[in-house]
């Protein structure tokens, strides 16, 4: 999922109620901050200096008036990046909590967390020096191609400034990448970047063919022109210099202190290794069981090759469109967590830039009014034989927990719920291991409830995607704290968790540039046990009376969607009324 592209929101008014929340029907219309209060005051202070310091997350939340804008990457421009987190930070500490509510001080903690993550990747891990995926999302124009905003005409002429700074941009990048980079980052840098430039003269100007302005039709050629050049060069400068085989690792020390601050949990690396092993083994006995009742006799590569050969007869686009419907009925069916609004998400191939993974969705933010998600398939990379593509394109039943996971009910339905929260902050900022956490704990959740009535090529579409997340847990900490090579790492993923070579190779990968990608089973176990503990307290003597598991889930998952995005242990303290916000597998 674009995580930069998700930003859901947190309902803090229903913060100290327990049990059943009432979901409204309809999105909450007001975005205006009220400023008489102290914390009313310091939030509006707060995002008139964080969108001008960050116009592309400010677009992308729909707010249309910094459109064509790009941040400034320059070393003044970085500085003041960080100064600014660090005094929202300080002020925000600063408040009397005699002054703020319940609801506001959990706001607070929510807004220093967000701040300290950010301001982890800025300083600590500096990856505008050292990581092109830093630039590729905020470079991002698809905004403008494919978000109807406004008519196409305004959108050119979005695009249009957007493109005239990209030539500068892409100087301030130059200037601020150290090179040399690692293979895998200047294989990133080369297909992001180098993508844009096709992408501009090609796609874009297609999606603009409408528009039958002469003088604007030029405009947007030498813009995008100039644009394509700065990015193609941009691309070559990276690989100019031979790229080493390693240099991307955080180490042990920095790999905890991402875990802290940007998602609340604080255990040794070893009692989390220990932790994604055990689910790794769990989901791989589960698999053993399936395969036995799926392909008797077959070892478990085979029983893996024998669902994935069931390949979507129109193609994965047209079959996650024919999927949709029913997963959202399933969920209607089971009553196990209610469905706000009658929004429905689009699917269309990815485009070219934005390859990198198989699968995301992009979900307009809550200053945007009527326009659609889109949730976003990748077809294999041309370049690759004609085994490895077709090795790429998911099994009907692996694509099927796909599309729970992007849309019914991972991060479309957690959109539904979110953007009828009523903190404007909250609607604004979404935590990785939330929202990647809640969408895997879906798939999982949705094999327990159900879903096609325990047909064991399902539950092997569920297990191959468990165990993509297992791996990817394992390999982040490896990668980053234990020399693990991406080699070893390609070889885990199609050795341990059963993934096809083209899958293993981008996932391998991927660890090194985005070592957070273990917060879809650190977010996923997270909610389990916290869905086990509020049950537990909540609904005991229903489970005992009706022995069903399921007692109690659609309390628990309104509850819990009801606070959109903050760190988990944020939410467990509010929903378990614990002392203090802690971790918990």
């Amino acid at each position: 999922m674009k995580i930069r592209n998700l930003m859901l929101a947190v309902s803090l008014a229903a913060l100290t109620v327990s049990g059943c929340q009432q979901v409204d029907a309809e999105p909450r219309a007001a975005m205006q901050i009220d400023s008489s209060s102290a914390w009313g005051s310091y939030l509006s202070n707060f995002l008139d200096g964080y969108f001008p310091l960050n116009p592309t997350f400010a677009i992308y939340q729909g707010k249309h008036e910094f459109d064509g804008q790009l941040p400034d990457w320059s070393p003044d421009g970085l500085t003041k990046m960080i100064d600014m987190r660090k005094k929202a930070i300080a002020a925000a500490q600063a408040i009397d909590a005699a002054d703020l509510s319940e609801a506001e001080q959990f706001e607070r903690d929510y807004l220093i967390n967000v701040m300290e993550g950010e301001l982890f990747w800025l300083e600590t891990a500096d990856w505008p020096h050292k990581n092109p995926e830093f630039y590729i999302g905020a470079l991002d124009p698809n905004v403008y191609i494919a978000r109807p905003y406004a008519d196409a005409e305004t959108r050119m002429k979005a695009f249009i400034k957007y493109a005239n700074n990209v030539p500068a941009a892409a100087a301030q990048i130059k200037a601020n990448l150290k090179l040399p980079l690692p293979e895998t980052y200047v294989k990133l840098g080369q297909a992001g970047f180098g993508g844009f430039a096709d992408y501009y003269t090609g796609d874009a100007k297609s999606a603009f063919a409408e528009v039958k302005d002469a003088d604007l039709q030029r405009q947007f050629d030498v813009a995008a022109a100039a644009a394509a050049a700065a990015m193609k060069d941009l691309a070559g400068h990276i690989g100019s210099v031979p790229a080493t085989k390693d240099g991307y690792a955080l180490g042990a020390e920095k790999f905890a202190a991402m875990l802290s601050k940007t998602e609340g949990v604080n255990i040794s690396l070893a009692e989390l290794e220990a932790i994604g092993r055990a689910d790794l083994k769990r989901n791989q006995n589960a698999l053993a069981e399936a395969c036995s009742e799926f392909a008797p006799g077959a070892s478990i590569g085979d029983c893996m090759a024998k669902m994935a050969s069931d390949k979507p007869a129109d193609g994965p686009v047209e079959e996650a469109r024919l999927q949709l419907p029913g997963l959202r009925a399933f969920l209607v069916e089971k009553d196990i967590v209610s469905i706000p609004g009658t929004e429905q998400a689009k699917v269309e191939e990815s485009p070219p830039y934005n390859r990198q993974n198989s699968a995301y969705i992009d979900i307009p933010g809550p200053y945007e009014k009527g326009l659609p998600s889109v949730y976003y398939i990748s077809p294999p990379d041309p370049s690759w034989d004609e085994a490895k593509r077709e090795a790429y394109i998911p099994g009907t039943k692996d694509l099927l927990f796909t599309s729970v996971h992007e849309v019914w009910p991972g991060h479309f339905l957690n959109f539904l719920h979110s953007n009828r929260a009523n903190s404007i902050f909250g609607k604004l900022f979404v935590g990785y291991a939330f929202a990647e956490g809640w969408a895997h704990y879906g798939e999982e959740m949705m094999w327990e409830a159900g879903l096609n009535e325990g047909d064991q090529e399902t539950h092997i579409g569920q297990l191959s995607n468990a165990l993509l997340r297992d791996c990817r847990f394992l390999s982040a900490i490896g990668l980053h704290s234990q020399a693990m090579t991406v080699a070893e790492s390609k070889k885990m993923f199609l050795e341990q968790c059963y993934q096809d070579e083209g899958n293993a190779d981008q996932q391998a990968a991927r660890g090194t540039y985005d070592p957070a990608y273990l917060n879809y089973t650190m977010g996923k176990l997270m909610i389990r046990k916290l869905r086990e503990d509020w049950t537990n307290a909540h609904f005991a003597k229903q489970k005992a009376e009706d022995g069903g598991e399921t007692a109690g889930w659609k309390e628990f998952h309104d509850e819990f969607l009801s606070y959109g995005g903050p760190p988990i242990p944020l939410v467990r303290k509010a929903m378990m009324k614990e002392d203090e916000a802690k971790a918990v597998f």
